[in-house]
């Protein structure tokens, strides 16, 4: 085997930490998208904000532990805002993502990164110290021989 032949099972090992950690966050188109697929499920009637003109009556707010079990659009964000339709005169709740949550979960993601890279640059300067070291070691050698 070659210099990075014993190196597999640590390397294994590791993309399957950076791909539980890619994994575990999930990005906000893609939890747009599955809003949608929630929200567009056939059984409940079309939200008049679909087809309607609306107006934004309460603002993108916390839902409650209480809102949580009796408003289903707080399900997927924890975050709800109330919407008036303006031809059916309804009023409906519509989920949204909060700026705050949206830029908690930013610094979070550069927070892992940063850590991540921390990682990778401890493990770099590791391993240039033991190939030095062996470098040394083999000039050492080379040196006694003669």
């Amino acid at each position: 085997m070659g210099p990075r032949g014993s190196a597999g099972p640590r390397c294994c090992g590791l993309y399957a930490v950076l791909g539980a950690l890619v994994c575990g966050l999930r990005p906000a188109a893609a939890m747009a998208a599955s809003d949608e697929r929630r929200s567009a499920s056939p059984v409940a009637a079309t939200p008049c904000w679909r087809v309607e003109d609306f107006v934004v009556a309460q603002e993108c707010a916390r839902c409650s532990s209480f809102e949580v079990k009796t408003i289903m659009e707080c399900s997927p964000t924890g975050f709800v805002e109330k919407i008036s339709c303006a031809t059916s005169k309804r009023d409906e709740f519509k989920s949204c993502r909060s700026a705050v949550m949206e830029a908690h979960v930013f610094w979070r993601f550069v927070g892992t990164m940063m850590c991540v890279a921390t990682v990778f640059a401890v493990l770099v300067v590791c391993r240039q110290r033991v190939l030095d070291r062996k470098a040394l070691e083999k000039v050492r050698k080379q040196i006694e021989s003669i």
